[in-house]
C-alpha cells in the first residue's frame, strides 16, 4: 500500500515537470494551444498528494508501526487526535502537509472566475512558477523526507509523540502556519506571471484577482503565530510567549513582509504606485516561507524547535536563492509605472510607505540576528549567537514607533492635510491619555516610583498609549464603516483594533509582570505582589497515556477572598527518560490579571518549589490575536449600497 503512496509522490513530480516544462515550451513558441492540459496536470498533481496525504493519515490512525514515520512519532497509548496531528509532526510529515496547501490553494484558485479571466499568457506564466514550487516539494518528498519509508520487522510499539507536542496547539499552530505559508503562493505566482506577460491593461491587476488568497494566507499565518505564542505560555512553564527562538523568528519573517505588502497595496490600489515594489514584496513572502523551513531542517541554527539536516538543507538553500533572484528579475519585469509619492510625513500614503519600511526593517533585523551564529563563522571559530536583550532592545523601538504612525495615519488625508474630524482626534488623545494614566498606575501597583521607573523605561508607555490612540481611532471609525456595511473596511479596522490590543497587551505584561519562585510546606503560604498563596495538598498519580505526575494545589487570595485553586504539574514520561520532566502549567485568568503558576520541583527537604506569575492584561494578547484572526474574513465581504454610493460621490 505505501509503495502506492511513493509512486503518488513521482507522479506529483512527473506532472510539475511536464506541466512547467509545456507551459515554458508554450510560452517561448507564442501559443497556448496545450493551455488546457497544462491545468488539468494540475488536478492529477493535486489529486496524488490528496490520496498520499490520506494513507499516511490512515497509517497514522491504525498505529502502522511498519511504517518509520509512524513509529517515529506515536506509540500505542497516543490519543488518535494526536495520532493524526503526528502527521505534520516530523519533517516528512510537515513537508508532504505544506506541499498539500500550496496543492488545495492552485486548486481553489484554478476554479474562480477571476482566474478565468486571465489572459493565457499570464496563466501559463502562472503555472510555470507554480509547478516550479510543486515539483520542488516532490523532489524533496520522494528523496531526502520520504514519509513512506517502510521497515522490517515492525516494531511493536513506536517512540512516541515528544510532551511538549501533546498540546491542543499542536493540533491547530502548525496547520495553520502551513495554510498560510500554502496560501501565499498563489498571489506570488500571479505576481510574477503578470509582470512577466505585461498583461495588466488586458486584464484586472493581480492583487486584485488574488485577493482573496492574499487576506486568507495573511490570517491563517497571523492565527497560526499567535496560536503558537498561546502554545508557549501554556506549556513550556516560564510565563513568557515570545523567546526569540529562532525557529519563532522564522515563521514572524514572511508575517511581516506580508504585512509591508498589505500596506503598499493599498497605494497601488488607491493611487497606481509602487508597482514593482508590490511585485517583490509578495514573491519574497513565499521565498521567505520556504527560508524559515530551512532554518528548521537545515541544522545551521541550533533550536529546540528544530528537526535536524536530514539532506534537505542543501537544496532548500538553492531553491531560496533561486527564488529571491526570480522575484527581483520578474520585478525588474513590471512595466507599470506611477507617480511620485506624495509628501512623506504629511500624507496618508507616506506613513503608509513608513509602515511597510518599519515592518520590512523588522524583518531585516531579526532575519539577521537569527542568521548571526552562521554569520560570526567568518571571523570566529566558535558561533556566536544573539540573547533576546538584543532583540528587545532593537525591536521595541521600532515597535512603537509603528504604533505611533498607526496613530497618526487616520487623521492624514491621501494627498497631505489633515482629514479626521474633531472626533477622531479628541478619541484618539484621550484614549493616549487614560492608557498613559493607566500605566503610571500599574507601576506603583508593582512597588516601584511611577517617575522613576517610566524615566528608565519609557517605551512601554510611548507604546501603549499610542496603541491606545490606534484602539480609539478604529473603534471611532468603526461606527461610520459599519453604518455604512462597508465589511471591507470594518474588516481592515477590525484587524488594526486587534493589533492595538495585542501591543498594549505586550506593553503590559512584559514590564509590569511579577515573578516569585515561593517554597512552601503543606498549609505553608507565601505573598505575591498583592495575591496570598497557601499549599493546600500535593498529590501524585499515574496518568494511563504513559507519565506519572505531581500536582500542587496551590489556593490563590487576594484581599482575603479566594480567586481559586491552582494546579501546575511536574510529569515524567516512560519513553523520554528521568531527566527529561515536563511541566504543566495552570492559570486563574482575568482580563486584567492573570495569575500563573508552574511547579518546579522539590528541593532538599520536600519542599514544593512552585513558580507564580502576576501577568498583568495578559488576555489582551489573546483576544487583540483572535481579532486580528478572524476581523480579516469581513474583508472578503462586498460593501453595502450605502458604502458604494459613497465611494462614487468621493
Amino acid at each position: 500500500m505505501y509503495f502506492i503512496a511513493y509512486a503518488l509522490q513521482l507522479l506529483l513530480l512527473l506532472c510539475a515537470l511536464a506541466g512547467g516544462g509545456l507551459a515554458i515550451f508554450q510560452l517561448y513558441e507564442g501559443r497556448s494551444h496545450a493551455l488546457k492540459i497544462v491545468e488539468r496536470l494540475h488536478w492529477v498533481a493535486s489529486g496524488s498528494l490528496l490520496l498520499a496525504s490520506a494513507l499516511l493519515l490512515h497509517a497514522l490512525f491504525w498505529k502502522d508501526f511498519s511504517l518509520q514515520y509512524v513509529a517515529s512519532y506515536t506509540d500505542v497509548l497516543l490519543p488518535a487526535f494526536y495520532r493524526l496531528t503526528a502527521f505534520w509532526a516530523g519533517q516528512p510529515g510537515s513537508m508532504l502537509f505544506w506541499a498539500l496547501s500550496v496543492g488545495v490553494m492552485g486548486s481553489l484558485f484554478a476554479v474562480t472566475r477571476s482566474y478565468a479571466r486571465l489572459t493565457p499568457g499570464t496563466r501559463l506564466w502562472f503555472w510555470a512558477f507554480f509547478y516550479g514550487v510543486m515539483a520542488f516539494f516532490a523532489l524533496v518528498l520522494t528523496t531526502w523526507s520520504n514519509p513512506f519509508l517502510m521497515q522490517t520487522p515492525a516494531p511493536a510499539d513506536g517512540n512516541g509523540l515528544n510532551p511538549l507536542l501533546q498540546n491542543p496547539g499542536m493540533i491547530f499552530h502548525p496547520p495553520l502556519l502551513f495554510l498560510g505559508y500554502g496560501g501565499f503562493a498563489v498571489p506570488s505566482c500571479l505576481a510574477l506571471a503578470q509582470a512577466m506577460s505585461g498583461a495588466r491593461r488586458q486584464e484586472d491587476a493581480w492583487f486584485r484577482v488574488s485577493r482573496p488568497f492574499i487576506m486568507l494566507a495573511w490570517l491563517f499565518l497571523t492565527a497560526g503565530i499567535v496560536l503558537g505564542m498561546w502554545w508557549a505560555y501554556m506549556e513550556l512553564g516560564w510565563g513568557g510567549y515570545w523567546a526569540w527562538d529562532p525557529v519563532e523568528n522564522a515563521s514572524l519573517i514572511p508575517w511581516l513582509i506580508g504585512s509591508a505588502a498589505l500596506h503598499t497595496l493599498v497605494i497601488e490600489d488607491r493611487r497606481g504606485k509602487l508597482a514593482r515594489v508590490n511585485v517583490a514584496l509578495m514573491g519574497l513572502c513565499t521565498v521567505s516561507a520556504f527560508f524559515a523551513t530551512y532554518l528548521v531542517r537545515s541544522g545551521v541554527i541550533q533550536s529546540v524547535h528544530a528537526f535536524g539536516d536530514g539532506g534537505v538543507g542543501t537544496p532548500l538553500l538553492i531553491f531560496v536563492l533561486a527564488g529571491v533572484a526570480v522575484s527581483f528579475w520578474a520585478a525588474c519585469s513590471e512595466k507599470t509605472r506611477g507617480e511620485t509619492l506624495e509628501n512623506f510625513f504629511a500624507s496618508r500614503e507616506g506613513l503608509l510607505v513608513l509602515v511597510a519600511w518599519i515592518l520590512l526593517a523588522l524583518a531585516v533585523i531579526i532575519l539577521t540576528a537569527t542568521m548571526w551564529p552562521v554569520f560570526s563563522l567568518l571571523w570566529s571559530s566558535s558561533p556566536n549567537g544573539l540573547d533576546a536583550n538584543f532583540y528587545n532592545r532593537v525591536c521595541l523601538p521600532l515597535g512603537a514607533l509603528l504604533m505611533l504612525v498607526m496613530a497618526l495615519c487616520p487623521w492624514l488625508g491621501w494627498k497631505g492635510g489633515f482629514s479626521g474630524g474633531k472626533g477622531l482626534a479628541v478619541t484618539g488623545v484621550a484614549a493616549a491619555a487614560a492608557v498613559a494614566c493607566l500605566l503610571w498606575w500599574l507601576s506603583s501597583q508593582a512597588g516601584a516610583l511611577p517617575l522613576v521607573r517610566h524615566l528608565k523605561q519609557p517605551l512601554p508607555l510611548i507604546g501603549a498609549a499610542a496603541a491606545g490612540g490606534v484602539a480609539a481611532a478604529c473603534l471611532y471609525l468603526l461606527v461610520s464603516a459599519v453604518r455604512n456595511r462597508a465589511w471591507p473596511r470594518v474588516g481592515a479596522l477590525g484587524t488594526h483594533l486587534g493589533l492595538a490590543l495585542m501591543a498594549l497587551g505586550i506593553a503590559v505584561s512584559g514590564p509590569y509582570k511579577i515573578e516569585k519562585d515561593v517554597y512552601l510546606n503543606e498549609g505553608g503560604s507565601d505573598v505575591v505582589g498583592k495575591y496570598n498563596v497557601t499549599l493546600l495538598s500535593l498529590e501524585t498519580g499515574r496518568n494511563p497515556v504513559g507519565f506519572d505526575y505531581i500536582e500542587a494545589r496551590v489556593r490563590v487570595e487576594r484581599d482575603g477572598r479566594e480567586l481559586g485553586v491552582l494546579g501546575p504539574q511536574r510529569r515524567l514520561y516512560d519513553k523520554f527518560g528521568q531527566m527529561n520532566q515536563f511541566s504543566e502549567v495552570d492559570v486563574i485568568p482575568g482580563l486584567g490579571e492573570e495569575v500563573y503558576a508552574s511547579l518546579l520541583g522539590l528541593d532538599e527537604s520536600s519542599r514544593v518549589l512552585v513558580r507564580i506569575s502576576v501577568e498583568p492584561l495578559i488576555n489582551w494578547l489573546w483576544i487583540g490575536g483572535a481579532l486580528m484572526s478572524l476581523a480579516p474574513f469581513l474583508s472578503l465581504c462586498r460593501s453595502g449600497r450605502r458604502a458604494a454610493a459613497g465611494e462614487k460621490t468621493a
